[in-house]
């Protein structure tokens, strides 16, 4: 893994995991740089290249010209989204994490409704009200948070959706082994952390290829979710009282 720059003392650390997005990281970078700077706090983009083997290093580099809050993290060799994740949540500078898929799926305009929820959750979740994907991702999406709920006895609308905010010391140290990403939820309340959650905006893929297909991801998922189940009935909620 290998560091760009590092940028201390700011409130909004942006984290996205990119794996050949060549077509459309320009794009999306640009767009949330563009929402950030509307923003009155100060901000940072981690930029995690999951060992890109497309031009998407070269394009990363070439935008710190135009938007010097960019550091670039990269993972050698490509390691999951799950990885690239964890690294960001380890380096992120921010008081405050913000995830979004590199894609341009996720709207940056919706931060701020994720930023305000903050104010009365220790976790704000987006979730797609209006799906932009084919009916067998929609179908297959429906059917895994409903099975997820069930066996896990919890709420999370959308657990597909990287669109979320969150406080940085909540998720530093937290152990993203492979795909606990569709898990987060799970893991920040085991930590004591409130979800609030949201509808926010999905739109169209536009360019670039789903590095995801509908059994891939199901064949660990299952597995995943029994990992989870036995982590949470093991999991003990408590405080501790001085004097």
């Amino acid at each position: 893994m290998t560091e760009q720059k590092t940028i201390q003392s700011v409130e909004l650390s942006v984290v996205i995991p990119i794996y050949n997005e060549a077509e459309c990281i320009a794009i999306s970078l640009e767009e949330i740089a563009g929402i950030m700077r509307k923003n009155d706090q100060s901000w940072e983009l981690l930029a995690i290249d999951d060992g890109s083997s497309d031009e998407t290093p070269e394009i990363l580099k070439n935008l710190t010209a135009t938007i010097p809050e960019i550091r670039i993290l990269t993972l050698d060799p490509n390691s999951g989204q799950s990885a690239a994740f964890g690294v960001g949540f380890r380096n992120a500078n921010g008081k405050t994490i913000i995830t979004m898929d590199a894609d341009g799926q996720n709207d940056p305009a919706d931060i701020p409704k994720l930023l305000e929820n903050l104010k009365t959750h220790d976790c704000c979740f987006g979730y797609r009200a209006t799906r932009r994907d084919n009916f067998g991702k929609r179908i297959s999406s429906k059917i895994g948070n409903g099975s997820r709920n069930w066996v896990l006895k919890e709420s999370i609308i959308d657990t597909g959706c990287s669109l979320k905010a969150f406080p940085t010391e909540l998720a530093r140290n937290l152990t993203m082994w492979h795909g606990m990403h569709r898990f987060l939820g799970s893991l920040l309340t085991m930590n004591g952390a409130s979800i609030s959650q949201i509808p926010v905006n999905h739109r169209h893929r536009q360019l670039g290829t789903s590095k995801y297909t509908n059994f891939g991801r199901l064949k660990v998922t299952i597995w995943d979710l029994l990992a989870v189940h036995w982590m949470k009935k093991r999991c003990k909620q408590f405080e501790v009282k001085k004097g």
